[in-house]
């Protein structure tokens, strides 16, 4: 079986992060939750940040260093932020496409000097988006408006 038929329920989380998105308008970028948390959209930018980091850089080697984070100033709209995180994702799922299911059980070293299976790396930037799709959610709660409910 394909990695990217293994992993084919992110598909359905990555839907339903950009339903959330769809909750929020666009003066909603700039709601902190909390003191010394980030603004709702420069959380929205870091699940992109994240995954691009793990896979492009981590992984993959394609790039020289973690990437810059996604700046909110550069990204002000729910459209744009979702058009983040759209393309991100489909390279994803273009990288995940090219692998075996043997794949996953290489090791993988990092660049940071430790070493992990590729079905770790895989699960664990699959459990980032699904944990901050629920922050999203929730925040929906606080700004009170309906969040999520699957």
């Amino acid at each position: 079986m394909k990695p990217l038929q293994i992993f084919s329920h992110w598909q359905q989380i990555h839907a339903d992060l950009l339903a959330v998105l769809d909750k929020f308008d666009d003066e909603a970028l700039a709601f902190v939750p909390f003191a010394g948390s980030w603004p709702v959209g420069r959380l929205m930018l870091h699940i992109a940040d994240a995954e691009e980091g793990w896979f492009r850089y981590a992984v993959r080697r394609e790039l020289d260093q973690w990437p810059e984070p996604y700046q909110l100033e550069d990204y002000p709209t729910i459209s744009a932020i979702k058009s983040v995180l759209i393309a991100v994702h489909e390279q994803t799922e273009a990288y995940l496409e090219s692998l075996t299911e043997a794949d996953l059980t290489q090791i993988i070293e990092l660049p940071w000097g430790e070493s992990a299976p590729m079905l770790w790396i895989v699960w664990h930037v699959v459990e980032h988006e699904i944990h901050h799709r629920g922050e999203l959610s929730f925040i929906l709660g606080l700004l009170g408006r309906e969040g999520l409910d699957v």
